[in-house]
């Protein structure tokens, strides 16, 4: 099975201060898409520059031609349906059709309280997600979209001409429990996972692909049991996030033995942070473009 080898760009640069070369360097190291995160603010970054993701990638799309660009993840913490579909049509458009919109739940953090509310607890965001999701499904894909939900709503949203990519651009949804199971295997072009977060700390590795496998496993019966073969949904891991942590970057073959490991488990892409320095996302920039350059062909 071939393994895809894709970056996360954090919008934290300035475009004409390092932002434009970056997306562009991406692109010339044959990273298959270049992802950046949909956050109003992130965690350690919340104190410095940060910048919208949609306007990211529309400057993207503008000085690249081949690197796909996606979100990793939109969710709807801050996002409406109808804004994004309309939002997400054009930046399809401007990229000739190279968008991948990566969505999820969201969580607890910043986005959850910066447009003013409670932080919704799990079961809200799951239960929004499950609307969230379907609506946009028809929103990109219908002319005119009328909806009332417990939610959101839309009242003759018109959407012409729609995507360049039809039916609609890829959803990759973010998923680990048995709601998002479902609404990736029915709605998701592809999954993603970062692991199991309870394993960051203290955990190993071969806890780590133990939890992955588990995951996997429970996507297989979510897509049976609407008698999809998961075999047609990518399987994504955002790595950073699981005990290996930064190792696989150290060097080009530490890299290529954690993906072997991941693509063994039936992974067909894997997303590495671009390196920023002083951050958890430290890394050589010599190593990381190596492992851009060589490790695909490694791979297969």
């Amino acid at each position: 099975m071939s393994l895809r080898l894709s970056t996360v760009i954090l919008p934290h640069r300035r475009w004409n201060e390092g932002g434009r070369e970056t997306w562009q360097r991406a692109e010339q190291l044959g990273f298959h898409t270049g992802y950046t995160y949909d956050h109003l603010s992130w965690r350690t970054f919340r104190d410095g520059p940060w910048f919208g993701a949609v306007p990211t990638l529309t400057a993207a799309a503008g000085v690249t031609d081949r690197l796909r660009l996606g979100t990793l993840v939109t969710s709807p913490n801050f996002r409406h349906p109808v804004p994004l579909a309309k939002e997400l049509i054009t930046l399809d458009d401007i990229s000739g059709g190279r968008v991948t919109l990566g969505i999820g739940a969201g969580g607890t953090g910043f986005d959850a309280t910066a447009l003013g509310q409670d932080p919704w607890s799990p079961r809200e965001r799951a239960d929004r997600l499950a609307e969230f999701i379907p609506l946009l499904d028809r929103l990109l894909t219908e002319d005119s979209v009328s909806y009332e939900g417990d939610f959101y709503s839309a009242h003759e949203a018109r959407n012409i001409p729609g995507c360049v990519q039809r039916p609609r651009l890829p959803f990759a949804v973010a998923a680990t429990g048995p709601r998002g199971l479902k609404l990736a295997a029915r709605h998701g072009q592809a999954w993603v996972t970062t692991g199991d977060p309870k394993l960051y700390e203290n955990g190993t590795p071969e806890q780590s692909l133990q939890a992955l496998r588990g995951q996997i496993d429970k996507l297989t019966d979510s897509c049976a049991a609407i008698g999809r073969d998961v075999s047609t949904l990518d399987r994504i891991l955002l790595t950073g996030f699981t005990p290996d942590r930064g190792r696989p970057l150290t060097s080009l073959d530490a890299f290529v033995d954690f993906a072997g490991r991941h693509r063994e488990l039936g992974f067909t892409e894997l997303v590495i942070h671009w390196p920023i320095p002083d951050s958890d996302f430290a890394a050589e920039q010599k190593v990381f473009e190596q492992i851009a350059m060589e490790a695909p062909a490694q791979l297969g």
